[in-house]
């Protein structure tokens, strides 16, 4: 008779259990990407296939909420509060301020997924009017007299930080040093009406509100606005241009304090997946699998690129050389 209640009572237990895990797994999830101006097409897309696949997975419904501005001021953001569960920046130098800044993330974040923790890449082109009146083909054309040029600002914007990074090398290359590179840079800054924030205000300004003769442009910036404005303008890829490497990382602070690491993980392994890859390369970024490299390909053609550790010698240096106060980018400007 006791057997028989011990039994009784276990199963019982065991279908109390039961009830409350289908309970919590139903209850809905909701997480916040924090990401940089130009992704805003690309995550709503991402976003509804990662829902359908978690749904799926564990039959818990995820809602996506997205924040997006110029990648350093989104970083600033989550610094000073803002309740981020993963930071889907333009550049590393962004994602090492939140551990630098408050210990949001561990130093190592860039070794917890692959491809230090880059799904996708990108490069910079020129945006150009329709039918590309001034002739703009490459860098150079950019400091001739009378030529207006359209970029965010470095200070705020992961975009403008690879677009200024970009020229500077292609003028150290073709001039010969960094004291020519510096020369050639005051001269293009020189010809910037107005410095926008982030790369989608830029993107504004140029297409509808008809400033500028070139934007310097995210090469998926330029795909969209190619398919907005295609009357009004064109892109050309220059002989040079950077590999941008946008990271990602779950916001461990705030996941843990949430409870939400678990499909915040989740959410970012997602991407290296070939069903987000294939997204990637939809929305005009570089997927980094074979497969949708290979489907993508005449879409996103090879480019002549290098990379920031080649050039600069990693995000570190480049920030204290070029857009800490007081380094190049500032001196630069401040003369203007």
């Amino acid at each position: 008779m006791v057997h028989r209640r011990l039994v009784l009572n276990f199963a019982l237990a065991t279908g109390l259990l039961a009830t409350a895990a289908s309970s919590f797994a139903q209850k809905p999830v909701e997480l916040l990407n924090v990401s940089y101006d130009p992704t805003r097409e690309l995550y709503v897309e991402f976003n509804a296939a990662f829902a359908k696949h978690w749904k799926a997975k564990t039959g818990q419904d995820v809602t996506i909420k997205q924040s997006h501005g110029g990648s350093g001021k989104q970083a600033r953001g989550i610094i000073d509060g803002l309740e981020a569960d993963v930071a889907t920046l333009a550049l590393a130098g962004d994602i090492d301020a939140l551990h630098k800044n408050g210990g949001w993330i561990p130093k190592d974040w860039q070794k917890r997924l692959p491809l230090a923790s880059s799904p996708y890449t990108s490069t910079i082109v020129l945006v150009v009017r329709a039918g590309n009146p001034k002739g703009i083909k490459d860098w150079d054309d950019l400091i001739k007299p009378g030529i207006s040029v359209i970029t965010p600002n470095p200070k705020t914007s992961g975009g403008a930080r690879w677009n200024y990074l970009a020229a500077w090398e292609f003028a150290k290359r073709k001039y010969g040093g960094d004291a020519q590179a510096k020369d050639f840079i005051a001269k293009l800054y020189a010809n910037v009406p107005v410095l926008d924030t982030g790369a989608r205000g830029s993107a504004i300004t140029f297409a509808q509100r008809n400033q500028g003769d070139v934007f310097l442009s995210w090469e998926n910036e330029a795909y969209l606005l190619e398919k907005e404005f295609g009357n009004k303008v064109d892109f050309v890829y220059p002989s040079l241009s950077i590999l941008a490497q946008p990271p990602v990382t779950v916001v461990d602070k705030n996941v843990d304090r949430k409870g939400t690491r678990a499909v915040a993980e989740e959410y970012l392994k997602f991407l290296y997946t070939e069903e987000a890859q294939d997204i990637i390369g939809k929305n005009f970024y570089r997927p980094t699998s074979a497969k949708a490299q290979a489907k993508y390909a005449k879409q996103l053609p090879k480019v002549n690129l290098f990379t920031i550790d080649q050039a600069f010698g990693g995000w570190d240096k480049a920030d204290k050389d070029h857009f800490a106060d007081g380094a190049s980018f500032d001196q630069i400007y401040t003369k203007k």
